[in-house]
């Protein structure tokens, strides 16, 4: 099987490359995103493999069609940036529905502790030998209540370690999983309880914007905001909003609704024309960094493994048990 690999970086190459010759597939590595401009170069292939800030649309889905490409790769658990509803019959989207919850989960705690106790500030402050405690001070999680929307594996994940700091955890979803120690509550009720709220959720049009004006104002103030999950999830002028008007105690940020493009990119030397994501990095109390709350050794092993898995079974005909259909 020939695998055109788009928006590859070098941590890529260490995982799929000799992975992929052990599995005798003949991988491209391009470094060029998937998008309506490089579609053009899977031509020859017979499967794509896209990232988070790729994208396939119904247009892009036809070419692949006509150009005999039989997979969409996804080497990722989220979907949504693939139009799956073009792709029925035409081409098999496989994807990697869990590789290390525990990495997105122990991320989205450190996030946490770093807008609550601002150690990324004291760290600068303390290179220059400021040794002020002035504007450093954070508060106790203890006893204080989390709520976490989105039980999935890695909602599940950071609902235990948010027991381990003896916090009382609420959530919610439209699924619940039995046996988890926290308590479902509807979403109205996490908004106006919790002190801290982190993002676990798929990005879909029931979930999109689900942090908004209306539910940004049923919460606490001083809330903490933390997302590792899909940007799309928060309304980001809302949140700036919120954050101006002195609602959040603290937001911390491993995604964003305009991301592609610039996450994963060095762009420091040039001058970014979002103007929401450059206020938020001007925000004391916000911390942006570059979706990297999956980017641990085990993680990247276990994507490369399952997307691999996945091109071996479509490839020989074995149960594709990590299809995506509509």
């Amino acid at each position: 099987m020939k695998i055109a690999f788009y928006g590859t970086k070098p941590y890529d190459k260490i995982w799929f490359e000799p992975m992929g010759k052990e599995y005798g597939f003949d991988i491209h590595f391009i470094e060029a995103s998937c998008n309506q401009e490089t579609i053009f170069m899977a031509k020859g292939y017979d499967a794509i493999c896209i990232f988070v800030n790729d994208y396939v649309n119904a247009e892009m889905i036809d070419a692949l069609y006509e150009m005999k490409v039989k997979a969409i790769l996804l080497r990722s658990a989220g979907y949504n940036n693939v139009d799956v509803k073009a792709a029925e019959d035409k081409i098999v989207l496989l994807r990697v529905p869990s590789y290390s919850p525990e990495s997105v989960a122990e991320f989205s705690m450190a996030l946490l502790l770093t807008v609550n106790r601002l150690t990324h500030k004291a760290y600068n402050r303390t290179r220059e030998f400021n040794m002020s405690l002035n504007g450093l001070m954070g508060a106790d999680l203890f006893e204080k209540t989390a709520g976490v929307i989105g039980t999935g594996k890695i909602g599940q994940a950071m609902i235990k370690i948010l027991n381990g700091f003896q916090m009382r955890v609420i959530c919610h979803d439209p699924f619940p999983v039995e046996g988890i120690e926290a308590e479902y509550v509807d979403l109205e009720e996490l908004f106006e309880q919790s002190d801290v709220i982190s993002l676990h959720c798929p990005l879909n049009s029931g979930t999109k914007h689900i942090v908004n004006r209306s539910s940004i104002a049923a919460m606490k103030k001083g809330v903490y905001l933390i997302n590792t999950s899909r940007g799309g999830l928060i309304d980001t002028e809302a949140l700036i909003e919120g954050m101006l008007e002195g609602k959040f105690g603290g937001v911390g940020l491993d995604v964003y609704e305009e991301e592609e493009g610039v996450f994963y990119e060095d762009r420091s030397g040039e001058i970014i024309a979002d103007e929401n994501l450059a206020r938020l990095m001007t925000l004391p109390n916000v911390l942006v960094t570059s979706h990297m709350g999956f980017f641990t050794r085990e993680a990247m092993c276990a994507i490369a493994k399952t997307t691999l898995e996945n091109a071996y079974a479509l490839e020989n005909g074995l149960p594709l048990v990590n299809q995506v259909m509509k």
